[in-house]
């Protein structure tokens, strides 16, 4: 454990101890509101969305050992791709990582947004380095959850394997077409 995490670790614990447990001014470290949100400081978002997607390399590696068909990953943009919420247009690098590395290893990255124009949200992604192989968006009048899951169900039939799904919204998960999913914090809803 590194000196700073081992301090940031002794504070939380000391602060638990100093602070009434029923204080509604304290929450939980990754609750802490940066805006009154219940949205936690970049710093606490990075180090939970580097959590979240740690175990998606060697899952994409061992596919990739195993490959057949098209194999590809499937990722959301806002607060999962981008840095949609604390740095608009900026790429979040512990997802980008694995963009990279799928990319790199023959697997194709595609993009399944509840966005309903994918004109600016392609330049965006490419503009903070993904490799963007196609893009799906919803539909007007089609939900979250179903505009999702219409994407992946037709890439799925244009041939991609998706063997990660990646996302910070339960709606990113809904409906199938996808071997596995790794899902982002999204903090109640705070993140979307």
């Amino acid at each position: 454990m590194s000196v700073r995490k081992f301090r940031i670790a002794a504070l939380a614990v000391l602060t638990a101890v100093v602070l009434p447990v029923a204080s509604p001014a304290v929450a939980a470290p990754a609750e802490t509101a940066a805006s009154g949100r219940g949205v936690p400081d970049y710093q606490t978002w990075q180090a939970d969305v580097e959590k979240a997607v740690a175990p998606a390399i060697p899952w994409l590696r061992g596919r990739s050992a195993e490959r057949g068909g098209n194999p590809a990953i499937v990722l959301d943009i806002d607060n999962t791709a981008l840095e949609t919420y604390y740095h608009p247009g900026r790429a979040d690098k512990p997802v980008l990582e694995v963009a990279e590395w799928a990319h790199k290893h023959h697997m194709a990255v595609l993009f399944v947004t509840a966005r309903t124009s994918s004109s600016s949200a392609r330049q965006q992604l490419e503009d903070a380095g993904y490799p963007v192989d196609a893009m799906c968006t919803r539909e007007h009048g089609e939900s979250k959850e179903e505009g999702k899951a219409r994407c992946r169900k037709e890439l799925t039939r244009d041939g991609y394997i998706i063997t990660a799904n990646i996302g910070n919204r339960s709606t990113d998960f809904i409906g199938g077409y996808f071997e596995k999913g790794f899902k982002l914090p999204d903090y109640d809803g705070g993140l979307s």
